[in-house]
């Protein structure tokens, strides 16, 4: 265990609800701590339902690529909440924050609270701001935790430019219960006067996104108007005003990788940092995302499995990452065919028959199981009703190596470990495996 694993236990205690959304508590506690989100590199702000994340490795990939410095700020993590602080090395590339900075951090933004009730995600993001201020970088990547208006990364007020990827339904208790209501959060952190590139969107999204920017004088960058990407001939093909790139296909699995590598190309072009040609297709082959359609190939998981299994993870859980995961795997399944099973978790407040319907017809079975150690997962006999509910044939198990080792011997599977982050962390652990 490291020490701040207790400090954040420690920092658990502080708030009844791990969700609140305010901004007063931030404002208070980075006062305090001198304002550092004043003295940041500059900040590319990233929203979004699905997507964000990829969205931000693609950008950190190609800066890399381009000798940029990069921080990155992404939650949740993994397996070590370090993977949520990613620092530019002077050296090249980035690493994760070390331990002992890490640690420091938290201990001086729990003095400057003074005990005062915070959320765990706002004095984490307090401490995340304080180590970037003091380590320099071209750009800092920043992703919301949730929704946007009154995240607790919306504290940055002078972002180069804000980005919006896919919105859909997710969070509704928190951000509201129709599209548009969501929307009109996500859109919270465009910025007086600050360019914002948008993702493909439902069209009462795209309408909020709009009047929101139109309020605020931002200039818009919208997919499908303003940029186009897609696949030609096995290339990505993007083309904006300034023209067209012909580029290698994502390393990520997916159509709907390439939306997100388009929108970090149409953000480049709002950036002070310098990003080639070249680069930007050394990104799109060297970006790194776990637990995103990620093939497992070896390790305890792999060994628990049918001999000749191809073994998949993601942590998508909610129906739009149904919707892309069920495309995938049957563009998979056009191309290879397999018998697809899917081993899932999930958390009681998602909607379980929504993130399942698109695998009907495709999946011979799904095999639920619990999340260790996550006191809102669905009961495995709960999420296999949902599972029925959504046309699928599915059966409990008590854990994903149970459930690897309960699938047929003798044919070459095709396993999709999905449902939750939590899950994959969990996937992760049980591999040995840190993102790096």
């Amino acid at each position: 265990m490291f020490k701040s694993d207790a400090i954040l236990e420690r920092l658990a205690e502080l708030h009844p609800r791990k969700i609140d959304l305010s901004l007063d508590r931030m404002y208070r506690i980075l006062e305090r701590l001198g304002n550092p989100q004043l003295k940041l590199p500059p900040v590319v702000h990233i929203a979004g339902t699905n997507g964000k994340g990829s969205t931000a490795a693609y950008l950190r990939a190609m800066h890399e690529a381009a000798g940029h410095g990069v921080h990155v700020y992404t939650s949740p993590h993994l397996v070590r909440f370090h993977e949520r602080v990613r620092l530019a090395d002077p050296a090249g590339g980035s690493t994760y924050v070390p331990e002992a900075e890490l640690a420091a951090a938290l201990e001086e933004c729990e003095t400057a609270n003074g005990g005062e009730p915070i959320t765990i995600f706002e004095i984490t993001t307090a401490a995340a701001f304080l180590i970037f201020s003091r380590h320099p970088a071209d750009i800092l990547l920043l992703e919301v935790g949730l929704g946007g208006r009154l995240d607790a990364t919306n504290v940055v007020d002078n972002p180069v430019a804000t980005v919006i990827t896919p919105i859909s339904m997710d969070h509704a208790a928190y951000l509201g219960d129709t599209i548009e209501l969501i929307a009109a959060e996500k859109a919270g952190i465009i910025k007086q006067g600050v360019p914002c590139v948008v993702s493909a969107q439902p069209r009462a999204v795209e309408a909020v996104i709009a009047r929101a920017a139109a309020r605020l004088r931002a200039p818009l960058s919208i997919s499908g108007q303003d940029w186009h990407v897609g696949e030609e001939r096995g290339r990505l093909v993007y083309q904006d005003e300034s023209g067209l790139m012909d580029l290698p296909l994502p390393r990520l699995v997916g159509r709907h990788q390439f939306e997100n590598a388009g929108t970090a190309i149409a953000t480049l072009r709002y950036l002070p940092t310098t990003v080639d040609e070249k680069a930007i297709a050394t990104g799109m082959q060297t970006v790194e995302w776990p637990a995103r359609l990620q093939p497992l190939t070896s390790g305890p998981i792999v060994e628990a499995a049918p001999p000749g299994a191809e073994i998949w993870l993601d942590g998508g859980h909610n129906p739009a990452a149904g919707e892309v995961l069920g495309a995938a795997l049957a563009e998979l399944e056009d191309r290879n065919p397999r018998p697809l099973y899917l081993i899932a978790g999930m958390l009681t407040s998602k909607d379980a028959s929504g993130f399942f319907h698109p695998f009907e017809g495709l999946a011979r079975e799904v095999i639920t199981v619990p999340i260790p150690d996550v006191e809102a997962s669905f009961d495995p006999s709960d999420l296999a009703a949902d599972a029925a509910r959504a046309g699928l044939t599915a059966r409990i198990a008590s854990s994903v190596e149970d459930a690897l080792q309960s699938l047929p011997r003798g044919e070459a599977a095709r396993i999709l470990i999905c449902g939750s982050l939590y899950l994959a962390g969990h996937v992760l652990k049980i591999q040995e495996t840190v993102p790096q």
